[in-house]
């Protein structure tokens, strides 16, 4: 189905779970925090990244950005609530192009 990339958070709480509950199966979660994080790659088979603004640093944000762009992978920013995230997720017309779970659920 879909895979999400978060980036940002040291943790998530119940996120994934709401996460899941619209369709995403696999989550992949890292947390920004350490600066060695700036030289991981995105992992394959990754159909949206969602960057929780308000755990990371402008530099990681702008590489992110940039890998993303190179792999046609839609982004979505975001602070790090429920109710933020979902918000941002159904109104990302990035996001909502490329995954029909999102156009079905709407």
């Amino acid at each position: 189905m879909a895979s999400l990339l978060i980036y940002g958070g040291d943790q998530l709480g119940a996120i994934p779970k709401h996460l899941e509950n619209i369709g995403f199966d696999n989550i992949v979660h890292i947390d920004g925090k350490k600066t060695r994080t700036i030289k991981k790659e995105i992992p394959e088979n990754i159909d949206l990244i969602l960057i929780l603004t308000d755990f990371i640093n402008h530099n990681l944000a702008k590489k992110i950005k940039g890998r993303a762009e190179k792999r046609k992978i839609p982004i979505c920013y975001s602070r790090r609530s429920w109710c933020a995230i979902s918000k941002t997720i159904y109104s990302c017309e990035e996001a909502c192009q490329q995954c029909p779970f999102l156009k079905n659920s709407q």
